[in-house]
């Protein structure tokens, strides 16, 4: 005969009900499953030289990152442990991968410098991401989300690579990259405000000249992808600190119209 936990026994003999299994949303895991796996291939593959391939994977997971939230609020599962685990496949995709793509790419030809610009990108990454689970940042982001610099780096080694396939970076192409990389990492952890995708609600009707214009837009990133995306991710990185100049010459000159007489 076998034996019966007693605490199982008692609750299932109370007017309580059977014992509920406490368990995990399927779908929206399974999709940050996907980024996650997209972040480990990146990785494996700019480590192989396969760039080109690493920054494809690094887009995946972007998209795939984006989907899981929206698939998790549309079916009404959002959970803790599913924003926990989606904050580490972040650190993996967009921290891990891209700063171990760009070492491999021609960091490591800059020495001890190239090992302290990956650190610096890595743990500003894990900065900001323990930043937004605290803060939880909706209508704006504080600082350049993790998502649109790993962008900035994967555009930037498909532009290369594109451009110049098969041709090693020279030195001064190694440094430059390691001060983009170093200024996107600061960005990250800066307090400059940041347009977020989710005021973006692609359930409301628009007018029919937004289609059009979605159209142009796929044509002109059809005519050169690398170019356009690397060029968009450039503004949108450089959109907080140019709001914030605005801002400070709005500022100024309110300022000085009050004290005129």
């Amino acid at each position: 005969m076998s034996e019966e936990n007693p605490k199982v026994h008692r609750l299932n003999d109370s007017d309580e009900g059977p014992v509920r299994r406490r368990g995990i949303y399927f779908l929206p895991n399974l999709i940050t499953t996907g980024a996650l796996c997209a972040g480990v291939y990146a990785t494996v593959a700019g480590f192989n030289g396969r760039y080109v391939a690493a920054a494809f994977a690094i887009f995946a997971a972007m998209a795939l990152d984006a989907a899981d939230g929206r698939v998790a609020r549309f079916t009404r599962t959002e959970s803790s442990f599913g924003a926990e685990y989606d904050s580490l496949s972040d650190m993996v995709a967009f921290g891990v991968a891209p700063a171990l793509l760009v070492f491999s790419w021609g960091l490591s030809a800059l020495g001890q410098i190239g090992w302290v610009v990956t650190f610096v990108y890595v743990a500003c990454t894990a900065l900001r991401l323990a930043r937004y689970n605290v803060k939880g940042d909706n209508e704006t982001f504080t600082g350049l989300a993790s998502p649109a610099a790993a962008a900035v780096l994967a555009c930037a080694i498909w532009v290369w690579e594109e451009t110049i396939p098969g041709v090693e970076p020279s030195l001064l192409a190694a440094s430059t990259m390691g001060v983009v990389t170093t200024l996107v990492a600061l960005l990250m952890v800066s307090n400059f405000t940041y347009f977020s995708p989710k005021l973006l609600n692609i359930r409301n009707r628009v007018p029919f000249v937004a289609l059009v214009l979605v159209v142009l837009g796929f044509a002109v990133l059809l005519a050169s992808p690398p170019h356009v995306l690397v060029t968009l991710a450039m503004l949108y990185a450089l959109s907080g600190p140019v709001q914030w100049v605005w801002g400070v010459h709005r500022s100024n000159s309110n300022s000085d119209q009050k004290k005129e007489p």
